[in-house]
């Protein structure tokens, strides 16, 4: 956050995005804490056609933001440095947004963490599929 911070990491991925938007029919970022508020920080241009997020916990610096295209995420039960219910609660009021709030700690989605959570991945798993299906035009299949 010192060296680099939020705002110059999106930037670079913005450019990348700009150098490969025409290679590709439809654009879905899919960051994992810092990875998912940069990608928050990205939904505001409209070089992707949607985000995913996984426990972004720095996007509530940033809730003023509004995505201009849909955005999917995940946030663990609690944190030890914020009231993950109280952003839920925010986010949830914002146009093309889906949030949700999944039993488990920061990283219950990932298997080599001793945060792991089994159930809420599988469910954070199938929810972010449907919703790239939905993003690429596809009919959602279950």
């Amino acid at each position: 956050m010192k060296n680099i911070g939020f705002n110059q990491a999106s930037s670079i991925i913005h450019r990348l995005l700009e150098d490969v938007r025409h290679q590709y029919e439809k654009i879905v970022l899919v960051g994992f804490s810092v990875g998912a508020t940069i990608a928050w920080l990205c939904s505001e241009e409209e070089l992707v056609d949607g985000i995913v997020g996984y426990y972004g916990s720095r996007i509530r610096d940033y809730v003023s933001l509004s995505p201009q295209c849909p955005a999917l995420l995940f946030f663990p039960q609690s944190e030890a440095s914020f009231d993950v219910s109280e952003l839920v609660e925010t986010l949830r009021d914002k146009t093309n947004v889906e949030v949700h709030q999944l039993e488990g700690k920061h990283g219950f989605s990932n298997p080599y963490s001793p945060a792991y959570h089994k159930q809420s991945a599988v469910a954070a798993f199938h929810k972010m599929m449907c919703f790239i299906q939905k993003c690429r035009g596809e009919s959602n299949r279950s």
